[in-house]
């Protein structure tokens, strides 16, 4: 079973070519940035037990956009960079505006094995 670190190592790795602007679990509020990205992993997705020990553990997450830019090509880089991660799967989760902070918000959840 490949570690939780390793694991959440790849994908830091792979998020940190997308831009200078990512960051893991949070962001202090922007000022005058247009573009950024935040990802975080939220709980154990299955596992596999054996032998009284777990064997396999999927993780679930999600990786955030927040652009002023309408048709923004960072989410397709995104959507890339998701497909270029072995044993990772995603869907995009929803993609909306938000008043309050004037930026378009898209989600993916992610599944790493």
């Amino acid at each position: 079973m490949m570690s939780l670190k390793t694991r959440m190592e790849t994908l830091a790795d792979e998020f940190s070519k997308l831009s200078d602007q990512v960051f893991h679990y949070w962001r202090p509020r922007p000022d005058g940035v247009n573009q950024y990205i935040i990802w975080a992993e939220d709980q154990e997705a299955n596992s596999l037990e054996a032998d009284n020990h777990k064997q396999e553990q999927g993780i679930h997450g999600t990786i955030d956009l927040f652009t002023v830019y309408e048709f923004d090509s960072l989410a397709d880089s995104i959507q890339e960079s998701l497909n270029a991660i072995e044993n990772l799967s995603w869907r995009l989760n929803s993609v909306q505006y938000e008043e309050e902070t004037g930026l378009i918000h898209h989600e993916w959840e992610w599944f790493i094995r």
